[in-house]
């Protein structure tokens, strides 16, 4: 495994500017090995997974900002060998990319170090996605380790996601803004908490948006779920014109079945990365017609 190629960035907030500015992209490649859909020539092994995924990260590494590796994918075909592997590619294939270990762990103290250790040591990874639903003792474990980011679940694509975050706190508000504010301020010493909401709800992402700052938002839900991009970027530009790592999984994993899965990925990789791009520019020219 080569040298953290970060090494020179002390606060993730700078490690993943530079993966902003340097790429020039704010798409995040989800990459969630499903068994049973893998394309024509390709097994179901845990090496046969590794190649696939290998494929799928030289053909999109030109146009992201960030890798999302999904640990159950993996984990669920004894496949975390794979997952180790595939980590040190994206490091090398795409060395200015984030990496964000998307496991959603949600646990407290000696448990969650040992996540921590996890993600930041075993798999390598730049960020780890976790659930804030055990208050502020799921989260300081990994404050242990400042250069990392941190991302919470805020407000989640999926429909069940309304049934515990709009209910309405003592603040007189819905509980997901409540996660939004508490994890950007007091559980954030270092800058290194992000928020996961989803594109299916552009209107909350502004929302969400005002309540954080310029922390950045990782957004699921484009492709294959129907987010809205153009309202997901208007509303979740930061104030440095960033801010996003807009994800897509099964849209550009699954472009093609065939042989020519890779070029089907790097095609809808690249349609996707132009889309977003597309999107900031006619928000920040239409900005600029309002002033």
């Amino acid at each position: 495994m080569p040298a953290d190629r970060f090494a020179q960035f002390t606060r993730f907030q700078d490690r993943l500017m530079h993966s902003w500015t340097s790429t020039q992209s704010m798409l995040c490649v989800g990459v969630d090995p499903d068994v049973t859909r893998m394309p024509a020539g390709y097994g179901t092994t845990p090496s046969e997974i590794e190649r696939f995924c290998l494929e799928i990260i030289k053909a999109t590494a030109e146009h992201a900002c960030a890798f999302k590796p999904q640990i159950a994918y993996f984990a669920a075909n004894r496949a975390e060998q794979a997952l180790e592997n595939l980590i040190g590619h994206m490091h090398e294939l795409a060395p200015n990319a984030t990496v964000i270990l998307d496991a959603k762990r949600g646990d407290i103290g000696a448990t969650a170090k040992q996540y921590a250790i996890e993600a930041f040591e075993r798999y390598r990874a730049d960020s780890v996605t976790l659930s804030p639903y055990m208050g502020s003792d799921s989260v300081e474990p990994y404050h242990a380790y400042p250069d990392r980011g941190l991302f919470l679940l805020c407000r989640t694509s999926n429909p069940g996601g309304n049934d515990l975050q709009f209910l309405n706190t003592e603040k007189g508000e819905p509980l997901y803004q409540t996660v939004a504010r508490m994890a950007t301020t007091t559980w954030n010493p270092h800058g290194q908490v992000g928020l996961v909401v989803g594109a299916t709800y552009p209107e909350e992402i502004g929302l969400v948006r005002k309540l954080a700052g310029d922390a950045p938002l990782l957004v699921p839900g484009i492709g294959a779920q129907g987010g809205d991009l153009p309202n997901t970027v208007q509303n979740g530009l930061c104030s440095k014109g960033w801010g996003l790592l807009i994800n897509s999984s099964r849209a550009i994993l699954y472009a093609g079945s065939g042989a020519d899965f890779a070029t089907a990925a790097q095609k809808e990789a690249k349609r996707t990365q132009d889309a977003i791009q597309s999107a900031k520019g006619d928000m920040i020219e239409n900005s600029s017609r309002r002033r």
